[in-house]
């Protein structure tokens, strides 16, 4: 057996693992024993179980094929909205949907904060080879066309203030009883957009051109989702 077709072999049994015992009642022994392998021979491919689980959600994000058609777009203005506004909406809905996995991971992500960060670095290595180089360039389009001041420094550590502040409000709103309201829930996720798009640089006039215009297109589509 290949290189390559083993680590689909051992990333298969793992996927089965976590979604059956979750992240904390999975073991790297466990997964070897659904791959059918020793334990020593997952380690080669894998280092460590945050390993395996970064690599899982990093395969299901290019899985999204909304998320690989936005990646794909070309660098612009636009493309840095849309960038940030799908990160406040995915965020969003993972505290206030049912989705539970999703959730748990959130926490995960944070209690590896608190502990050796193995996996929020293994993590943000993954988001930043995804994402990274299309936040970039379209920011840089941006200022390029005088949609946003020039930046200072490096501009991807926009792109993580960015998110860090997006995770952050999330957390808060996991509990039960959120840890807090913000007012009305339904103007969040615009006030969340024009908060980081102002701090990563872009002027008033992108910001209500590009956000405004794509919300007006769900609005539409919501539309006619609904006569059809």
């Amino acid at each position: 057996m290949t290189s390559d077709l083993r680590r689909q072999l051992i990333l298969g049994a793992a996927k089965r693992c976590f979604a059956r015992h979750g992240y904390n009642g999975t073991t790297t022994k466990s997964v070897a024993a659904a791959a059918a392998i020793s334990e020593a021979l997952l380690f080669k491919h894998f280092p460590s179980k945050a390993a395996l689980y970064a690599e899982i959600l990093s395969d299901e994000c290019e899985a999204d094929p909304a998320l690989m058609e936005l990646l794909e777009r070309e660098p612009s203005t636009a493309t840095l909205v849309e960038v940030i506004r799908g990160m406040v909406e995915h965020f969003l809905q993972i505290a206030d949907g049912p989705d539970q996995e999703e959730a748990q991971r959130l926490r995960l992500m944070a209690t590896s904060h608190l502990d050796d960060g193995e996996f929020a670095r293994l993590l943000y290595a993954k988001i930043e080879t995804l994402i990274g180089a299309v936040f970039v360039a379209s920011l840089e389009r941006a200022v390029a066309s005088g949609d946003a001041r020039p930046f200072a420094g490096d501009p991807l550590n926009l792109f993580w203030f960015a998110h860090h502040a997006v995770m952050t409000a999330a957390l808060t709103r996991l509990p039960t009883t959120p840890c807090l309201a913000y007012g009305r829930a339904t103007d969040l996720e615009r006030q969340l957009c024009e908060f980081l798009l102002r701090g990563i640089g872009l002027n008033d006039a992108a910001i209500a051109s590009h956000l405004g215009r794509n919300q007006a297109a769900e609005a539409n589509q919501a539309a006619i989702a609904e006569s059809a």
